[in-house]
Formats: C-alpha cells, structure tokens, sequence
C-alpha cells in the first residue's frame, strides 16, 4: 500500500509541475479558484459562529 500512495503522489507531483511549466496562467487561476474557496469557507464559518453568538 505504501508502494500505492507514493505513486500517487508522485504523479500528482509531476502532474502539478508538467502543468505550472506548459500552462502557467491556468496554474494560477487555479489555484486562486481554490484559495477563494477557502476563503469562502473560512468566511462562512465565522459568519456561522458570529450568528450563533449573537443568537
């Protein structure tokens, strides 16, 4: 299994590398797609707690 995931973490790894190198602008609204997601959900969490403190 060990075998299985460092595989996997390689391919992601060159996965990641091949596409920041042949696409780089796709590479970064990428990851700016995902840190607005975090963003998003981070925002939604304390908008979630500052609701329920002021219940």
């Amino acid at each position: 299994m060990k075998i299985v995931k460092r595989l996997v973490i390689i391919l992601v790894v060159a996965f990641a590398v091949f596409y920041l190198l042949l696409r780089p602008q796709d590479a970064a609204n990428a990851v700016q797609t995902v840190i607005g997601a975090i963003w998003g959900a981070g925002e939604a969490v304390v908008n979630f707690f500052t609701a329920l403190a002021g219940s």
